[in-house]
């Protein structure tokens, strides 16, 4: 799944939260982009027409990768494909250096696609992430792994990570940390003396979500949400940002080029990875010192059905994938919601209301906020973390009264479909509501993937959200500087 992001950028799909997408927003995007052969011209079905008339500019791959480059593509990937489809219409045919691809925006189409994926989806492969491990000899998570291998580490996986039934072990672990983060909020005011706290928000999410999703997986607290942080946990938050920005160039360009010539962009993603597996190890030897076993990861390992560094390979990828992309949404959640007074005082009147009802019980109280799941759902319309989702079509089929030959690899452009007026009313207004009243939601909210490839961390990102939204919103009140920037907001207490 491609990812947008201000300082970093990626360009393919969730991941293990990402996927986010990746990657990207106030801060993210993401090869093998081509398998087999792309197309076979001989293949048309009756009353369709042909592969090769698909429009799009996909003739000439390394001249589009150098105009690509020139209009700032990698930061700008969200931008460059809505003006695309505005150009070719519902559907276009790209080639940007080695990456080949056929785009669509309809949500009939997405449909189409996603029905058709089978037992064994395949979404195309982060190739820098491949070589990395390749190079330093270690094994594929669940996110790299495809056919079969992927299958019976997901089932496996889905149970513990994904299936409703898990939220009640996850909410009291997020909880904590939501309670915490709040916390942390009334000291700053209180240090500030001036009833307020302003700051730009991207590290202290950023903290905020590395302290959930690693209380979720390993059952331990990191102390990120103190005013000292551990130089190693900084270490492995810049790690994070690092390996995503270094991800994109080798996207489009053979990742053994960089290799061969040692460049700095390969120098410095192998040493991102380095740390990330570095702090990822060190979490899961405390887990085996632990006088019990608390997380996703004990589980996985009290239940001996996958080998050990078949765990450990999924549990880092979910850990480096669901910081970055839960900690950007919910920045841009808080942002939206600075923007709308009126939305936040209807948040916190749902808020209330689920509470006195509740009475303490807040996996009752979380069946109880819909606005408040409508908002995240709003928020990752205009900011998904992912602007596409891919798939390579198993089968022949028809897009657009075009022919699609198997093994091509086809993208949804959620980020453009999130802000076309054909799908959306007014898609530049922030409404939770919309998705309250909608007569039809078919295929337009995939913030989160569809069907069996989806985000494996949904449940995990959801209840994080949620969780840190209910806590915020009953008691503070969030403002937007004037002075707002589009991709890092300063938000005001």
């Amino acid at each position: 799944m491609l990812a947008r992001s201000s300082s970093r950028w990626l360009a393919p799909g969730n991941p293990g939260m990402l996927s986010p997408a990746s990657s990207q927003f106030p801060g993210y995007r993401r090869a093998h982009a081509v398998k087999g052969e792309l197309y076979s011209p001989s293949f048309q079905r009756k009353g369709t027409r042909p592969f090769n008339e698909v429009p799009g500019n996909w003739k000439t791959g390394w001249f589009n990768l150098y105009h690509f480059w020139q209009e700032g593509g990698f930061h700008n990937v969200h931008n460059i494909m809505a003006r695309q489809f505005q150009k070719f219409g519902p559907i276009y045919r790209e080639k940007l250096g080695i990456y080949e691809s056929v785009n669509i925006i309809n949500p009939e189409d997405a449909a189409t696609l996603f029905k058709s994926e089978g037992m064994f989806p395949e979404r195309f492969t982060v190739s820098p992430w491949v070589a990395y491990r390749d190079h330093r000899n270690k094994p594929y998570g669940v996110l790299l792994k495809n056919g079969e291998a992927w299958r019976f580490d997901r089932l496996i996986l889905n149970k513990e990570v994904l299936s409703p039934q898990v939220m009640a072990n996850f909410v009291p672990l997020l909880n904590e940390v939501g309670e915490d983060f709040v916390r942390r909020v009334r000291v700053q005011i209180e240090k500030s003396g001036r009833g307020k706290w302003t700051a730009d928000f991207t590290n202290e999410l950023f903290r905020f979500a590395l302290e959930s999703v690693c209380h979720v997986l390993y059952g331990e607290r990191l102390g990120l949400l103190q005013d000292f942080v551990d130089p190693e946990a900084q270490r492995f938050i810049d790690a994070v940002s690092m390996m995503f920005h270094t991800t994109s160039p080798m996207l489009y360009i053979p990742v053994k080029l960089f290799h061969w010539i040692n460049s700095k962009t390969w120098q410095d993603h192998v040493k991102a990875w380095d740390v990330i597996f570095m702090q990822a190890d060190k979490c899961i030897q405390n887990v085996y010192r632990a006088k019990e076993y608390t997380g996703i990861l004990s589980t996985l390992l009290m239940q001996d059905k996958l080998p050990i560094d078949d765990i450990k390979a999924s549990v880092t990828e979910m850990m480096a994938g669901g910081v970055d992309t839960t900690s950007m949404t919910l920045q841009w959640a808080m942002f939206e919601l600075a923007r709308s007074p009126g939305v936040q005082e209807q948040l916190r009147t749902e808020i209330f209301a689920a509470k006195q009802a509740a009475q303490g019980d807040m996996l009752k109280m979380l069946k109880s906020v819909k606005l408040l799941k409508a908002a995240i759902k709003e928020t990752l319309r205009l900011h998904p973390v992912a602007i596409t989702l891919q798939r390579y079509t198993t089968q022949e089929m028809v897009l657009q009264d075009y022919c699609i030959p198997a093994k091509t690899l086809v993208q949804v452009g959620i980020y453009a479909m999130g802000r076309d007026p054909k799908f959306f009313v007014k898609p530049e207004q922030f409404n939770p509501e919309r998705w309250l009243m909608m007569e039809t939601k078919y295929f337009k909210g995939l913030g989160f993937g569809f069907g069996p490839r989806q985000c494996l961390g949904r449940r995990i990102a959801e209840l994080e959200m949620q969780l840190f939204l209910i806590h915020h919103n009953a008691r503070k009140q969030v403002k937007a500087k004037p002075e707002w920037h589009k991709d890092h907001p300063q938000l005001m207490q």
